[in-house]
């Protein structure tokens, strides 16, 4: 079969236009991580007709990945997550032009980030996210980004915006990226997890004493399919309406999608949430000591 563009996305016109769909093709996004969350924005911007993507993962697909990340098959297991992903795109739309980067990624930054109009932080690894952050402020370019939650969840910070770091207060804004500790990675992760226990309902949906073990740092993070698919899919429309300056009302606190009651849980306002923190962080620091008895 021969491959155009104008029918791949044909069915496309209507939720935009032929004017919108072109400026897909001529767009450019940097996601930084493709497995799960960013694997699955890869997915929905490379359907929707984006033609130029920035892929970057330092991992290889692992059994473990079958059970929630979209370009992982038995056919790209052992092979470099960035690579299997950009071959699988190219099966979708063979005209996209994408260019691929492992851990080597870090040294080029400034120049990726600058090539793209949007940045999507599909990482979890707190070292790349604060080099990734911080360069995407120095260049004006926003970030898209969720929250490591058992529900699906999304948050934009736009240039002069404050980033992760700075609105939760994490203890690595005088340390380089590259420099990080063990330590401030799970003062980090605490305090994440603290905004998560906050604003949404997702402590009602998990196995609190597991997820005390991740916050203390004894377990990898559970993720679950349906959560992570839909949270790449809320990041890729936050990520084309960037691209089409189409109006958007998610901001740098963001937002959570609770499925189990049809039900968007937006941030509390900020006098509430101040008054409340001390309690939830009492909470959780007891959770956490608890599963180290």
């Amino acid at each position: 079969m021969t491959f155009t563009y104008s029918e791949f996305t044909t069915r496309n016109i209507g939720f935009v236009t032929e004017q919108q769909q072109q400026k897909l093709n001529d767009a450019c996004v940097f996601v930084c991580g493709t497995g799960g969350m960013g694997g699955a924005a890869i997915q929905s911007l490379i359907r929707s007709g984006v033609g130029n993507l920035i892929l970057a993962d330092l991992d290889c697909f692992e059994t473990s990945n079958l059970n929630r990340q979209v370009f992982a098959n038995l056919r790209s297991l052992d092979h470099p997550k960035a690579e299997a992903t950009r071959d699988q795109c190219l099966e979708i739309n063979p005209e996209a032009k994408i260019d691929v980067f492992d851990a080597s990624w870090t040294n080029a930054a400034s120049e990726l980030i600058s090539k793209a109009a949007v940045v999507v932080n599909g990482t979890d690894n707190l070292a790349a996210t604060l080099l990734l952050y911080r360069t995407a402020r120095k260049l004006g370019r926003p970030v898209i980004d969720a929250y490591a939650s058992p529900l699906p969840s999304v948050y934009v910070t736009r240039p002069g915006r404050p980033t992760p770091e700075e609105r939760l207060r994490y203890p690595t804004t005088q340390t380089q990226w590259d420099a990080i500790t063990d330590t401030q990675r799970s003062e980090a992760f605490f305090a994440e997890a603290v905004f998560v226990m906050l604003n949404s309902s997702s402590r009602h949906y998990i196995d609190l004493d597991l997820a005390a073990e991740v916050a203390a740092g004894r377990r990898s993070r559970m993720s679950f399919a349906p959560m992570v698919i839909n949270t790449g899919a809320l990041m890729a429309y936050e990520a084309l309406g960037l691209l089409l300056d189409l109006p958007n009302s998610t901001d740098e606190r963001g937002w959570f999608f609770n499925p189990y009651k049809a039900k968007i849980e937006r941030p509390l306002p900020r006098p509430l949430a101040a008054i409340l923190e001390p309690f939830v962080r009492r909470q959780l620091a007891g959770m956490i000591g608890s599963s180290d008895d």
